[in-house]
């Protein structure tokens, strides 16, 4: 008979409570755990995929070293040493700044392993640190600097009566807006309590199609349909008066710069009907409650940041944040206890602080240092040139911008360092290649959803869950993997460094359990870690006196809605030309705009070697129009290849009704070096590939353009126009 263990499924970031079996040892099957008081039983069909991830054959389940004849295996504790001399080595001859670490997706639910690695990268004396989240949504953060962040946090969305998705899918995606714990349920049982949904997407998506209002746009018009939205609330005084004036600052620039978005001007440059876009504002700002949230689509077009501001000032336009004397949706478990308050918190600088990069004037800011520029840092020669990197649950050929670029950088490294579980494009060029430990076969917490509370309108866990997980299940037999925590305290004890792991000196002699880590990441949690462990199926620990505090008396700060550097990107916006076809230059002709997109049986660069996740496509679908396939001359499965005006891709096409004409949707992360392109049809394509870091990037923070690329498509033995 199989054991039956609840766990917390680790695949992506939601943190499902999940039912494992286990037989002779080995996980054989998961389903969802229908008591678990967040999830209902829900899984999806990643989730259900864990024995295949755990047990797949491309894992590596040892570490690998790279020599003339490609990947060997290396006794973990001789590549730890081996790697620990190199690095004292290039500490010694070019400084700590030459070593740098990027943590990404497949790190945040392992918070040992990404804390461990900060901490070790503090020891060296390095700030050279970089996350997947710099190249992801970084307009969320910078705008929150920016405009200023509520400190009783964002309205919830069980209470909300309306709420705005901009370029979110979170049925899918599962982030951006809707909670991503069984988010088609809590969807679902919004929209039958009366719920209004405004979506303004080029797709027909999953929340598309249960939208109140679907403003169907060109890709990339997010701050212009945004600004008109504004322009429209303003107008017909449908703004919150009170608390515009008590809690605000900047309305009169705001008002001043919205004025020539008029709905007339707003619909010919985003092509969309001049009544739906009336409707969507006065079915958001007309209802009580209810938030904007955006996604990872309009954050990698071009002006994120701006669009992410706008999506705030929309918010505290209609004034939807908590106010004094109601319950906080979620105080907190396994962090410190939130009281918030009635106000705006002391607003961070942007931009401009910290480790100061070498290429494009750019520094550290609120969304981290750009991984943008982590390419150019390791190619241009000089002083403080990075020559050893860490990727940390990362695959950096499949996730940053520019890969040709990317892919030389990769190769110039003297140490290159990938933990992985699989030899993903990146792991295929590392000189070590360490795998890494799997979510059953580690204790798990689920602190880090805590952690993102407040960002961009997320609430983090819509309650106060919170939920651990023992060890499952031991891997492999005969295997040598290590959690990611491992790794860089094995290093620090070969170089002699003492690591500070939040904020506690660790025993360097004496290896820590990952247990006792967990205890030092949740000390002074307002629910101790013991208490949590006594329910195994995770538990909401509700507390219905913590209730949002009054403003202080001395409180000066204010919601910036004018902020100058916003108002000047809307400026810039105003002045650009209006076209009719996909280029944003008027002097060059592009037929098509390409958008970035999710696919609900991969998770970035994971889950594409798993048999059962691979039943619809091997490859990345170039998602096309029907009307447009039979204009070009297309027919379904056709290679064709997309050139921007950078470079070009392979792309398989699709019909897709559910995409607007003039638009190329497909995800991103897929694929693998250039000498691989002629597999497209097992492996997919890059979008990044199409994306220059040199060119149409924020100059503040330094993200390019990732989506709504301006792009042509030719069949692959035709000619490009």
């Amino acid at each position: 008979m199989p054991e039956e263990h609840l766990a917390i499924c680790r695949f992506c970031h939601s943190f499902c409570g999940i039912r494992v079996n286990v037989e002779d040892g080995r996980a054989t099957k998961v389903i969802g755990d229908k008591h678990n008081p967040m999830y209902f039983g829900y899984t999806c069909v990643k989730g259900r995929q864990l024995p295949q991830q755990h047990y797949n054959p491309e894992r590596v389940l040892h570490p690998m070293k790279r020599g003339k004849d490609g990947h060997s295996r290396i006794d973990a504790e001789t590549a730890l040493d081996e790697m620990a001399d190199q690095l004292k080595q290039i500490i010694a001859d070019h400084g700590p700044r030459a070593v740098a670490l990027y943590s990404a997706t497949y790190s945040f639910p392992y918070p040992a392993g990404v804390t461990m690695a900060n901490a070790f990268m503090n020891a060296i004396g390095s700030r050279m640190s970089f996350s997947s989240g710099s190249i992801d949504q970084p307009g969320k953060p910078v705008a929150m600097a920016l405009h200023g962040r509520w400190d009783a946090g964002p309205q919830p969305f069980s209470e909300s009566d309306t709420w705005m998705l901009v370029g979110a899918n979170p049925v899918v995606s599962k982030w951006g807006g809707i909670p991503q714990y069984n988010p088609a349920k809590r969807l679902h049982d919004a929209l039958k309590r009366g719920m209004k949904m405004v979506v303004i997407d080029p797709r027909v998506t999953e929340c598309a199609e249960k939208a109140h209002v679907h403003v169907q746009c060109k890709p990339g018009e997010d701050p212009t349909i945004l600004a008109g939205i504004i322009k429209i609330i303003i107008d017909e005084e449908l703004y919150d008066a009170d608390f515009v004036e008590n809690e605000t600052t900047g309305f009169e620039d705001l008002k001043r710069i919205v004025e020539p978005y008029t709905v007339n001007y707003v619909a010919k440059r985003a092509d969309v009907d001049p009544d739906i876009l009336l409707e969507a504002a006065r079915t958001f700002a007309g209802g009580e409650r209810g938030m904007v949230t955006a996604g990872t689509g309009p954050n990698m077009a071009p002006r994120g940041t701006l669009m992410e501001y706008l999506v705030l000032v929309i918010n505290t336009l209609c004034g939807r944040w908590m106010r004094e004397g109601e319950q906080m949706p979620n105080p907190f478990v396994l962090l410190p206890e939130k009281r918030g308050k009635a106000q705006p918190q002391p607003k961070p600088p942007a931009w401009g602080y910290g480790e100061k990069l070498r290429v494009r004037n750019l520094s550290n800011n609120a969304g981290g240092l750009t991984a943008a520029a982590l390419a150019d840092e390791i190619l241009l020669e000089g002083e403080g040139q990075v020559k050893a990197l860490f990727s940390v649950g990362g695959n950096p050929m499949a996730a940053w911008p520019d890969q040709l670029k990317t892919y030389e950088a990769m190769k110039a490294l003297d140490l290159n360092v990938s933990l992985d579980i699989k030899m993903s494009a990146t792991a295929k060029l590392c000189d070590y290649v360490i795998g890494t430990k799997l979510g059953l076969e580690a204790p798990a917490i689920t602190q880090p959803n805590e952690g993102v509370w407040g960002y961009g309108g997320s609430t983090g866990f819509p309650e106060p869950y919170a939920m651990y997980q023992g060890t499952v299940v031991e891997p492999p037999e005969g295997s040598q993997v290590l959690e990611e925590w491992e790794v860089f305290y094995g290093l620090a004890q070969r170089m002699g460094l003492q690591l500070t792991f939040a904020g506690q000196e660790l025993d360097m002699e004496n290896k820590p359990t990952t247990d006792e880590l967990y205890e030092m990441l949740c000390a002074g949690s307002r629910i101790p870690l013991s208490e949590v462990k006594k329910y195994p199926h995770g538990h909401i620990f509700s507390d219905e006196s913590i209730r949002v505090l009054p403003r202080d008396e001395d409180c000066e700060e204010k919601l910036d809605i004018g902020n100058e550097f916003m108002i000047g990107d809307l400026e810039e916006v105003m002045a650009e030309p209006v076209t009719d076809d996909a280029a944003y230059d008027a002097t060059i002709s592009f037929s098509h705009r390409l958008v970035s997109r999710r696919l609900n049986d991969v998770y970035n660069s994971s889950g594409r070697d798993i048999p059962a996740l691979m039943k619809n496509h091997r490859y990345n679908p170039a998602f096309m129009n029907p009307g447009d396939m039979e204009a070009a001359g297309f027919k379904h499965g056709d290679v064709v290849r997309i050139q921007s005006d950078h470079s070009s891709i392979l792309g398989v096409v699709e019909e897709a009704p559910d995409v607007r004409t003039g638009v190329i949707s497909m995800a991103h992360a897929f694929g693998d070096a250039p000498e691989f392109d002629d597999q497209v049809m097992y492996i997919g394509s890059n979008t990044g590939r199409l994306t220059n870091v040199e060119k149409d990037y924020d100059p503040r923070i330094g993200m390019p353009r990732m989506s709504a690329i301006p792009v042509n498509l030719a069949r692959v033995d035709d000619p490009l126009p």
